[in-house]
């Protein structure tokens, strides 16, 4: 009987020393996740836009073209807790050239995260996502 009384409040200090490593650790899934499907999403874009850039029309596309296809898919797709529209950077190497030569689209996004990542950025800088696609004008 003595020894149950010297144990009471044990279960709440256990929770209290838990919780924030279990909290954190649920929370970095979550947000390793969610830079997981903005890189994947990224790389679509630049496929995308690389795509878009190749194709043999008549007027060659420009890199307003690409970039407003690469804007496109990723406003529909890019789940971001920053903004409503994130905008990613989108740069284009030889828009318009001619048949056999490489058209390369490089997407760059800064990765804001839920609540890790803005506690992480005064450490670590902010996290950039990039995806390049390479592909040859048709």
């Amino acid at each position: 009987m003595n020894l149950k009384k010297k144990q009471n409040g044990v279960v709440a200090v256990e929770t209290a020393l838990v919780l924030p490593l279990l909290l954190l650790i649920v929370f970095g899934i979550v947000e390793f996740g969610l830079a997981l499907y903005d890189q994947a999403v990224i790389t679509n874009a630049a496929r995308e836009g690389a795509r878009a850039g190749i194709v043999l029309t008549s007027p060659r596309p420009t890199t307003t073209d690409i970039t407003s296809v690469v804007t496109g898919y990723t406003s529909s797709y890019l789940i971001s807790f920053a903004t409503k529209n994130p905008t990613p950077s989108v740069s284009v190497t030889n828009a318009g050239g001619s048949f056999g030569t490489a058209l390369a689209v490089k997407v760059s996004y800064t990765f804001t995260g839920l609540l890790l990542g803005p506690l992480m950025n005064p450490l670590t800088g902010p996290i950039t996502l990039s995806s390049t696609a390479t592909m040859n004008n048709e």
